[in-house]
């Protein structure tokens, strides 16, 4: 482990297997909900080629430059957030190799001007490559949340980045189902589009907490696409309420984590 200045109390890295299982939509929403109980949130976009952030938290532009080289983060609906999407503008592709990646994730963790922040929520890209290994070998992860939909192929790669955290002996804070049903607008009719409970199946067989299944709902999309996540557009929708038992589920777990943590070093100290 490098040495490093803390940035944040806590760092949650959300992960998955692969891609298009609305990982970032998760990342998102988390962070704001979390912002909107009171926290000083943070939100890293490590996604170098892919980064969906700058837009779905209704940010652009370039980041201001602070003291000794510094970068000040862009600031939206509570959050503070950095990406390679700020500095890439447009539609230009980062054709990057890992030491790139690596090199690039490390400035933003240590050159950034975060302050003092509760949280840190990364965005990892899909997969168990250069920007997960890089995070997890140069800052103090509190945990790892895995995101999901419920089909087997996809909850096969969610395995493998559980296993990734496993070998980086990185808990897993839990694991989320995503896309799990689609309830009609119009007659309140449930589909499992996807198939269903594939995520919980698999919590309870990897004894990891389940937080929850979130369903499929146009107003995600929207919400995305226009920079306002669901949580703030729609407060009193079920996916609002979804992710406000997830961040609750949470912060529970990491401060049951830390207390165990504490009372066994406690333990160590006093034989």
């Amino acid at each position: 482990m490098e040495s490093h200045d803390r940035i944040s109390q806590y760092i949650i890295a959300v992960a998955s297997g692969k891609g298009g299982v609305g990982k970032s939509t998760v990342a998102v929403n988390l962070a704001v909900t979390l912002a909107q109980a009171g926290a000083a949130v943070g939100l890293l976009d490590a996604d170098v080629h892919g980064p969906n952030i700058p837009r779905m938290m209704g940010l652009e532009g370039q980041p201001q430059p602070g003291p000794d080289g510094t970068m000040l983060p862009l600031t939206n609906h509570g959050v503070r957030v950095m990406s390679v999407g700020f500095l890439a503008l447009g539609n230009k592709a980062v054709i990057w190799r890992g030491p790139l990646i690596g090199k690039l994730l490390k400035q933003f963790l240590t050159q950034v001007v975060w302050g003092d922040l509760d949280y840190l929520i990364v965005d990892l890209p899909p997969g168990t490559g250069d920007a997960q290994l890089t995070l997890c070998q140069s800052v103090p992860l509190t945990g790892g949340l895995i995101v999901s939909t419920p089909q087997d192929v996809a909850l096969e790669d969610a395995l493998r980045g559980m296993e990734m955290f496993h070998k980086m002996q990185v808990p897993i804070l839990g694991l989320v189902e995503n896309m799990s049903y689609f309830l009609c607008p119009h007659c309140d009719e449930r589909t499992d589009i996807f198939a269903h409970g594939g995520a919980q199946q698999m919590a309870e067989a990897q004894q990891v907490p389940f937080l929850g299944a979130l369903p499929l709902d146009p107003r995600i999309r929207q919400g995305g696409d226009g920079g306002v996540p669901i949580v703030i557009a729609a407060p009193d929708s079920l996916y609002a309420t979804i992710f406000r038992d997830m961040a609750a589920q949470l912060i529970t777990k990491i401060q049951l984590d830390a207390t165990a943590q504490a009372t066994h070093a406690l333990v160590i100290d006093q034989r």
